[in-house]
């Protein structure tokens, strides 16, 4: 299969991902390397690329350049952001760079901002919203309607740009908060109101982003460690804030989470976000763990206009497809796990939403296998908590995880996702539970020899006909084991019938 590399040459880091995939089909990112070269230093005073911060740039590029060769990549993609679009002396880069193999693609601001967006399009299940995208030297604010770029404009408000220009002293004093504050408000107040009218999901992605949401997660003990879908709270961005701008940048450092290689500059992209936040009345914003560079992979992964159909669902697909679990039992226990639900539906009054996160769980629930065997639900809710779900909210993540462990065994505790759930959720996963482990031990013999279950539930017993060309002695065994579960879900008896 294809291997791509994408760079990012950014103001503040060089990154370099690596995607293996199958064209429309899969994909899986193999490996991230980030390199802190300050393209932007002194951009924001002098307009110019230092000569430091060329040579810091070009050992990057000659860096994954070896690795792209060792690799046998298939194609290295480089991308130029805002340091080399808005200095005087982008040439003198992008020439040194020609000699050694590099072509540079230098993004326009809008570009840049319609590749955010196309990450977020594929990133999210939201039709419209707005895309946030806080670099090192700039700031791109993008509004999408139907999963499409609509407009959006570049604002010189990068971290390392508003650090050099107002944060001088270290720690910042008063004053020049207040300075670097006035300096956004001059810019973002159209946008603040903007925000303030609508209610649609507003999405940042970026380093600066992800490194403040990583340090409240590591500060408020949050239970997943995914920032891909993690709503940051405005009064936990203010209470880091706090934190950061009473010490220096060596002891910010420290704290846990912060980027040692941020630590300098990630104050003054915080107060952006603080700025929009309080100005728009905003209680919160949702982080990408995708960005520009994945914007740029899609467009090598689908054909245009290089949507996915269906977030969500192409999330599961591609997550068994990377485990090879697109067996003939799994869709059996697929197919099984729906008309026990459809069946009970009297009885659980649940939504097409909970019967999605059912079909997510079927399709997953073996998944620990890949591990081992023996306690494989417990390897399976370890894989899923290292994974991204895109499409998936971090409650609905919790869930899943908490289904794929107890599909074989135990019953719900919620305790360890309590600050993620709702009131009504253990109820909510003991009953997909039941449908999941019932659906799996009907399909005991991995023979699919039950062709279909029918549900009759009634007012003190379930019952369940299994319809089946052969005598099902297995299957009717197992189902019959999950008696006092389905007893403690539904409150009723339950009693297998076979043809």
């Amino acid at each position: 299969m294809p291997q791509i590399g994408l760079v990012d040459l950014g103001s503040n880091n060089a990154r370099l991902v690596v995607y293996e995939y199958q064209p429309g089909a899969w994909f899986r990112l193999v490996d991230d390397i980030s390199e802190p070269i300050r393209l932007g230093e002194g951009l924001g005073t002098t307009g110019r690329l230092t000569t430091g911060a060329i040579a810091r740039g070009l050992a990057a590029l000659d860096l994954f350049s070896d690795y792209a060769a060792a690799a046998r990549l298939d194609e290295l993609l480089i991308l130029g952001t805002s340091a080399l679009r808005d200095a005087g002396n982008a040439e003198l880069f992008t020439s040194a760079a020609q000699p050694l193999g590099f072509t540079i693609r230098v993004l326009s601001g809008e570009e840049e901002a319609q590749l955010g967006v196309l990450a977020v399009a594929n990133g999210f299940a939201v039709e419209d919203a707005w895309v946030m995208d806080l670099g090192g030297g700039s700031a791109q604010i993008s509004r999408m309607k139907k999963r499409r770029y609509a407009r959006g404009e570049a604002y010189p408000l990068g971290a390392v740009r508003l650090t050099e220009s107002f944060l001088a002293s270290d720690p910042p004093r008063r004053s020049q908060v207040k300075e670097l504050e006035e300096r956004v408000g001059k810019f973002l107040a159209p946008v603040a109101r903007a925000l303030a009218k609508d209610d649609l999901p507003w999405i940042a992605m970026g380093g600066t982003i992800r490194n403040l949401a990583e340090a409240v997660q590591e500060a408020t003990a949050y239970p997943l460690s995914l920032l891909h879908g993690y709503f940051l709270r405005r009064e936990h961005l203010d209470g880091l804030i706090e934190r950061m701008q009473a010490v220096k940048s060596a002891e910010r450092s420290r704290i846990a989470g912060i980027n040692p290689d941020r630590a300098d500059v990630i104050l003054a992209g915080a107060l952006v976000y603080r700025w929009l936040l309080a100005a728009s009345g905003r209680e919160g914003l949702t982080v990408s763990g995708h960005g520009m560079r994945e914007g740029a992979f899609y467009q090598r992964f689908l054909p245009a206009p290089h949507r996915l159909a269906e977030v969500r669902r192409f999330s599961i697909a591609n997550l068994t497809a990377r485990f090879g679990l697109a067996t003939a039992h799994t869709a059996h226990v697929r197919r099984l796990a729906r008309q026990l639900f459809d069946g009970l539906a009297p009885l659980h009054g649940l939504s097409a939403a909970e019967a999605d996160l059912l079909d997510a769980a079927a399709s997953l629930h073996d998944v620990g296998i890949t591990v081992n065997y023996y306690r494989h639900h417990r390897h399976g809710s370890y894989i899923l908590e290292a994974e991204s779900l895109p499409g998936l909210s971090h409650r609905e993540h919790a869930l899943l995880i908490e289904l794929v462990r107890l599909h074989h065994k135990g019953l719900p505790r919620l305790d360890r996702f309590r600050q993620l759930l709702r009131p009504g959720d253990k109820e909510l996963l003991l009953r997909l539970t039941t449908c999941l482990r019932l659906a799996e031990a009907l399909e005991r013999s991995r023979a699919q020899r039950i062709e279909r279950v029918e549900v009759q539930p009634g007012d003190r017993v379930i019952r369940l006909g299994l319809v089946s060309a052969e005598e099902p002695a297995v299957e009717a065994w197992e189902a019959a084991k999950h008696g006092p579960l389905v007893k403690l879900a539904f409150g009723r008896r339950l009693v297998i019938e076979t043809a």
